[in-house]
């Protein structure tokens, strides 16, 4: 896997403060998409230990209330291993901490991926331009929603977390 970025004491990608991991690739390629640098799997920087370390670091503060997961796109295709067994890690490493995953894949398309039972909020979808709205929370499009991932699972149909 591949990345472009690490943010730390980011509030704009979910809730409370978070340390975010922009991953390289994505298939979607959404017209004005906010980071079309990210478009190229091959882009970036390879995602090693020491990237690893500097979350981990960051997700050992109290006051830093998770992760977030965005790009490019963490579930492009060959993201999915990486971005699975990381998961897995923060899961296990960081049990308080909560994973928040931003994709353009739809939710219906994903949610039988092994670890997303330990992502707790994913926004689904593209982005779509003529549906762009600046007033929504956490998402860029109308189109997209944020799901209650463990609630989607527990009952077996979406639970939005924001309307």
């Amino acid at each position: 896997m591949r990345y472009h970025n690490i943010t730390k004491d980011d509030m704009l990608n979910g809730d409370g403060l978070r340390v975010v991991l922009w991953v390289a690739g994505c298939e979607h390629q959404c017209q004005n998409c906010q980071n079309p640098v990210t478009w190229d799997i091959n882009g970036g920087l390879e995602f090693d230990r020491e990237a690893k370390e500097e979350i981990f670091t960051e997700l050992r503060k109290d006051y830093v209330s998770g992760i977030t997961l965005s790009g490019g796109d963490p579930l492009h295709t060959m993201n999915r291993d990486a971005i699975g067994e990381l998961i897995e890690e923060i899961t296990k490493e960081f049990p308080q901490k909560t994973i928040w995953l931003y994709s353009g894949y739809e939710w219906q398309h994903v949610q039988h991926l092994p670890f997303i039972k330990h992502v707790d909020i994913m926004v689904d979808g593209p982005f779509v331009e003529n549906l762009k709205d600046n007033r929504l929370q956490w998402r860029g499009s109308s189109n997209q929603k944020v799901i209650d991932v463990k609630k989607s699972l527990e009952i077996g149909k979406i639970v939005l977390a924001v309307k």
